[in-house]
């Protein structure tokens, strides 16, 4: 599941984020982030996926 999760985040990091932690305070910086650039909210939707997969 979790490589689906990071397929999705690199194409629509807000997804993934929502599908890891739901709509918490994360999703939203995710969105804002992917707002101000497409990388950085790639980076951070995999950053927390691979966080909370351990």
């Amino acid at each position: 599941m979790s490589l689906i999760r990071i397929l999705l985040a690199i194409l629509i990091p807000p997804l993934g984020v929502f599908l890891t932690v739901g709509i918490r305070g994360a999703f939203w910086l995710n969105i804002l982030l992917t707002i101000l650039g497409y990388i950085p909210g790639i980076v951070h939707a995999v950053w927390i996926i691979a966080k909370h997969d351990q």
